[in-house]
Parts: structure tokens; C-alpha cells; sequence
């Protein structure tokens, strides 16, 4: 049985709520702050299939070392990848499904393998 919002217990709120959809919102332009910047987004595409340690951001992306630090740093401190140490190494993976969804989708929008050639127009 489906509940209606009449139905809901009081600390529950409905499912379109103007609570719910303002806490999803932030949560999401969050998000979407966090990927708004060309290097964070390759850094998440160079992660999307695998962990990869600095050195392999760095030879994958052509960023500098600094900048590099900058945006990992951004991406961890919200919480959009993870740190894993071996030995001298730091390999960096994505932590977030959220951030690995959507990046997927824009890699299947913008970088499409087998794309038929569009004809020419006349």
C-alpha cells in the first residue's frame, strides 16, 4: 500500500515536498559546483573505469602538478574521490555513485565511441 502524504508519519516528508526538493536541489547543485571545471572533469573521466595514482592523473590529463593538487583537493574535500596510500603511491578513485553517474553520462554525450559520420548537408 502506497502511502499518501495524509498517511505519512510526521517526521516523514512527501516524496515532492518543497523540503524534499530544496535539500535534493542543494545536494545536486553541489554537485554540480564541484564538476563545473574542465581539469576536475577530466581528472573524474581518467577515474571513471579505474583508480589511477598522480603520476597517472598527470601523463592522462596534462595537468600541472599544482593545479593537479588544487582540484583533487577540491574533489576530495567534496567528497568525490578517494584516497587509497601503497608504499609512496596515492591512487585516487571516484567515492561518489552520484558523481560516477553523471559522469558517465556526460562521457556517453560528449565523448561517444562508433559515432555513425552525420552526413553532409547539401
Amino acid at each position: 500500500m502506497v502511502s499518501s502524504p495524509a498517511t505519512l508519519p510526521r517526521s516523514e516528508s512527501p516524496p515532492h515536498s518543497a523540503e524534499r526538493l530544496g535539500s535534493q536541489s542543494e545536494a545536486a547543485a553541489a554537485l554540480l559546483r564541484a564538476l563545473a571545471h574542465p581539469g576536475r572533469l577530466q581528472l573524474l573521466c581518467a577515474l571513471v573505469d579505474r583508480e589511477c595514482c598522480v603520476s597517472e592523473l598527470a601523463e592522462t590529463t596534462g595537468l600541472t602538478q599544482p593545479s593537479l593538487s588544487q582540484q583533487l583537493g577540491v574533489l576530495r574535500g567534496e567528497g568525490l574521490v578517494e584516497t587509497r596510500r601503497d608504499g609512496r603511491h596515492i591512487h585516487y578513485a571516484i567515492a561518489s555513485d552520484a558523481a560516477r553517474a553523471v559522469i558517465a553520462a556526460l562521457h556517453a554525450h560528449f565523448c561517444p565511441t562508433n559515432r555513425p559520420a552525420r552526413p553532409h548537408a547539401p
